[in-house]
């Protein structure tokens, strides 16, 4: 298990926790979700220095998302939301690109219908692996063809919005467009990474 993916539990435990404490009405969300993130690629590259050139992949593939709310002062509160995918090949590595989130949260509920809008700061995190066809061409040798070669973790900003929709009780679907703003990022084309999703959660309410 990461850390990160271990800080991202810690930040849900607290923000429950504060949800408890405080004795105004609160309505509390989790959720899941699946879709992608996009960023353009920046050609071709030495990998590593090691004397082969490779096609660099554009940012794509499956990515998961979990995430959560707390609403606890009218239509305001905060969450934190991670999204990952699984393992992807980037230049004869492989890599695997994670995003972790904690953001203010406006919802307001119309109807079977919730609007809600998301701005915080987190931390991207790209971590890549070597692959037996590289470490086969590598001159420097790799200690193992599949150990962790390198990683990087950058400040993002992001901001999100979403509508979701009751679609059962206490049971919504939310189709979510989140975009990050990844400072100095250079494995990619762009600094600013869009990602489209739909989410399928649960809201929790606790009266006054």
């Amino acid at each position: 298990m990461s850390r990160g993916f271990l800080r991202f539990a810690f930040a849900m435990l607290i923000l429950f926790a504060i949800a408890t404490c405080t004795r105004a009405q609160i309505v509390a969300s989790g959720y899941v979700g699946f879709g992608t993130a996009i960023d353009g690629s920046v050609g071709p590259l030495n990998t590593l220095g090691g004397g082969m050139v490779y096609n660099a992949p554009s940012l794509g593939g499956l990515f998961d998302t979990i995430g959560g709310d707390v609403i606890f002062f009218h239509n305001l509160g905060i969450g934190a939301e991670v999204s990952f995918r699984n393992r992807g090949p980037y230049a004869g590595l492989t890599y695997r690109p994670n995003f972790y989130d904690v953001n203010a949260v406006y919802e307001r509920s119309i109807g079977r219908f919730s609007p809600e809008f998301q701005g915080g700061i987190g931390r991207a995190n790209i971590n890549f692996y070597y692959t037996p066809q590289f470490c086969a061409t590598f001159p420097q040798g790799c200690q193992s063809t599949t150990a962790a070669a390198s990683g990087a973790n950058y400040l993002e900003l992001h901001l999100s919005g979403g509508v979701g929709y009751n679609v059962y009780k206490s049971v919504f679907i939310r189709p979510q467009v989140d975009i990050r703003y990844v400072k100095n990022m250079s494995y990619f084309s762009s600094p600013w990474v869009p990602e489209f999703s739909v989410a399928i959660g649960y809201t929790f309410r606790r009266g006054t």
